[in-house]
């Protein structure tokens, strides 16, 4: 029987065990997916050879990209990765992140440029997804730290963002409202850029965060990162099980984990 898991810390929230089993179980393969707590990033590549397969997630994407014996494009591209294969004693890298991404903006229509706020992981997968569609991409974020990693991407602090900027797309890939009633950057700030944008979206799910809120005080079009988890979840699947004819039935499954009481 195979065996998959998700690796992150902190990782009791995650959803993926649920989504993932009530898909093994409805397409009945014989396989099972499991939490593993991970606090030291230089144990990843020991605790991934327990495993078939598993998902990363928070704070250890990167390493996963590190530790892989091959890596996909879009890993190459992002620099991290959220699937890790365990084939033949060697470890395969993918990012499903940025394909979630893309599933869940699908009913976004004729988008010309975007805005990210945020610059980590996150950040640079989705940026990733938006470049492939041939969609400009800025990135803003509080500090300049990151701005390296972000592969010649347009970058801003958010105090650079100018009321006459225009983007048809705006993305947070940050906390803010995930714990708390924060907002991402000043709330001037985001009207000015909501005023003349058409949609927004939020890699925060199944919450409607102060970022969201204002955005459809601002007559946009909006979605919160349900549909992007349960996408990635399905591509990470597909990895697993070699199964690339039933997508829809995966979806399915794991949607009604995912809404289980």
């Amino acid at each position: 029987m195979k065996i998959f898991a998700v690796i992150g810390d902190p990782i009791v929230h995650s959803k993926s065990p649920r989504m993932h089993n009530n898909a093994l179980n409805t397409l009945n393969f014989c396989a099972s997916y499991t939490r593993y707590h991970l606090q030291e990033k230089n144990k990843l590549k020991d605790v991934v050879k327990f495993f078939d397969g598993v998902n990363i997630t928070i704070p250890f994407k990167e390493e996963a990209c590190l530790i892989a014996d091959f890596k996909d494009k879009s890993v190459l591209h992002i620099g991290s990765a959220n699937t890790l294969l365990n084939k033949n004693n060697k470890i395969y890298a993918y990012n499903t992140d940025y394909l979630g991404f893309l599933k869940a903006i699908e009913e976004f229509k004729n988008i010309k440029n975007a805005l990210i706020l945020g610059a980590g992981g996150t950040a640079r997968a989705l940026a990733y997804a938006l470049k492939t569609q041939d969609i400009e991409v800025a990135i803003a974020n509080r500090s300049d730290g990151r701005f390296e990693k972000l592969n010649h991407s347009v970058c801003y602090l958010y105090e650079q963002l100018q009321p006459d900027f225009q983007f048809d797309l705006i993305v947070n890939t940050t906390s803010a409202g995930l714990n708390d009633m924060i907002l991402p950057c000043k709330r001037d700030i985001l009207e000015n850029l909501f005023c003349n944008a058409k949609y927004a979206f939020d890699v925060i799910y199944g919450k409607n965060t102060p970022f969201l809120e204002l955005a459809r005080q601002w007559n946009l079009q909006t979605k919160d990162g349900t549909d992007m988890l349960l996408w990635q979840g399905v591509f990470a699947f597909e990895l697993f099980l070699e199964c690339e004819q039933q997508r829809e039935e995966i979806f399915k499954a794991m949607n009604m984990a995912l809404n289980y009481p």
